[in-house]
C-alpha cells in the first residue's frame, strides 16, 4: 500500500466510530511493536505445533493435491 493510500484510508477511518477506531489504533500499535522487534520469535506452543505439523506431513498424513482435486471436481456444482 502505498503512502497516499494508507493516507486515504486513515481520512476514512477518521469517520468511523470510536470503537472501530480504537480496534485499528491497537492493531496499527502491534504492527509496530512487531516492525521493532525484529524477527518474530514463535512461542513453544506454536513451535510444538510446527513440529506436529511437519511430522504429520512426513508421515503422509495430509491429502494430495490429486485427492484435493477430486473432492472438489465431486463436489463442485455442474
Amino acid at each position: 500500500m502505498t503512502t497516499k493510500a494508507l493516507d486515504e484510508q486513515m481520512q476514512r477511518a477518521a469517520a468511523w466510530p470510536e470503537a472501530a477506531q480504537a480496534e485499528l489504533a491497537q492493531i496499527a500499535r502491534e504492527i509496530d511493536a512487531g516492525l521493532a522487534a525484529g524477527a518474530y520469535q514463535p512461542t513453544p506452543q506454536e513451535l510444538e505445533g510446527i513440529a506436529r505439523g511437519l511430522a504429520d506431513a512426513r508421515a503422509g498424513r495430509f491429502a494430495s493435491d490429486d485427492d484435493v482435486r477430486q473432492v472438489l471436481e465431486k463436489n463442485r456444482p455442474a
